[in-house]
């Protein structure tokens, strides 16, 4: 009874502690405002791709706009922004050509078939790829990967589209591998036990019951790693060229809309002139690209999302 009274006691003491009071009422507001902080820097990047995008849009023709010609600092300029959405597309199809596979299956390998020890010593190992700066992966491209190419594939262009969508398919791996493993870790244990009690081999559960239980974070981690490709910078513009030709053949030198905002941003468009406009409507497409596959990949997550 005594050590109830106690309880009661310190109880009634902090309620009536004026100052514990105003930290509890203090408190959280600062976490409010931690949370509004990045709502705050979103709604003011959108504000400002659009303010400035605008000005754009409301001086050049829409048939302009969506045309395979861009020459945006010849003596009559064209902005024709098709050649960088081509790009940009093919870029990431060949990273993801890369990403998918490797990481799907460097995934189902970690969660089914290595050992505790040995997952502990490669998942470490693998996640490394995603510290290195993407400056030295476009390093990497333009000196190691292309030169190997030019040998195996003749006609091939010191600035290629293959060689940076290749290293970009590296660099995505350990997006695509974690985010998977961490989908397929998730299966209960039950359903891969009852699977080998009717006779499933160990392939077999993997590929028939852990991977359509996994689906939903398995799709997640391929859209997600669909969106970090789009989005990259520094590869595609060292290794990837600045040539504003609309072509589908890999082998030549294209400019992504990332490479093509570095390209201005170093001072080639004045700042008020329509080029420099052009910045903003190039980012502000990039932005709703990335937009949508985010949006993309929860609607996946919730749709196939399994509950056990």
């Amino acid at each position: 009874m005594d050590k109830s009274m106690n309880v009661r006691e310190v109880i009634k003491d902090n309620f009536n502690n004026k100052r514990h009071r105003g930290l509890e009422k203090f408190i959280p507001k600062i976490f409010l405002l931690a949370a509004s902080l990045s709502v705050v820097t979103t709604v003011g990047i959108v504000c400002t791709l659009l303010f400035d995008a605008f000005k754009f849009f409301s001086r050049v023709p829409l048939r302009e706009i969506f045309s395979t010609k861009l020459a945006p600092l010849s003596a009559n300029p064209s902005f024709g922004i098709l050649p960088l959405i081509n790009a940009t597309m093919i870029t990431s199809l060949i990273a993801m050509c890369v990403a998918i596979p490797i990481g799907l299956t460097a995934a189902l390998y970690l969660s089914e078939f290595a050992s505790d020890g040995l997952r502990r010593i490669l998942k470490p190992i693998m996640e490394l790829l995603a510290g290195i700066p993407t400056i030295v992966y476009g390093f990497f491209a333009y000196s190691f990967v292309t030169p190997i190419l030019m040998k195996l594939i003749p006609g091939l262009e010191a600035k290629n589209a293959l060689s940076p969508g290749i290293v970009m398919g590296i660099m995505i791996i350990p997006m695509v591998a974690s985010l998977s493993e961490d989908a397929m870790n998730s299966v209960p244990n039950a359903m891969r036990e009852g699977a080998f009690a009717l006779g499933s081999t160990k392939l077999e559960v993997a590929f028939k019951v852990v991977i359509p239980a996994a689906f939903s974070g398995i799709m997640a981690s391929f859209v997600l790693g669909i969106s970090r490709a789009v989005g990259e910078t520094m590869i595609v513009a060292i290794a990837s060229g600045s040539s504003k030709i609309f072509t589908f053949d890999i082998t030549r030198s294209m400019q992504t809309m990332t490479a093509y905002i570095v390209e201005f941003t170093s001072g080639d468009a004045g700042s008020g002139t329509l080029g420099y406009y052009s910045l903003y409507a190039v980012g502000l497409i990039l932005f709703v690209f990335t937009l949508l596959m985010n949006l993309l990949a929860q609607y996946i997550t919730r749709k196939y999302r399994e509950e056990y």
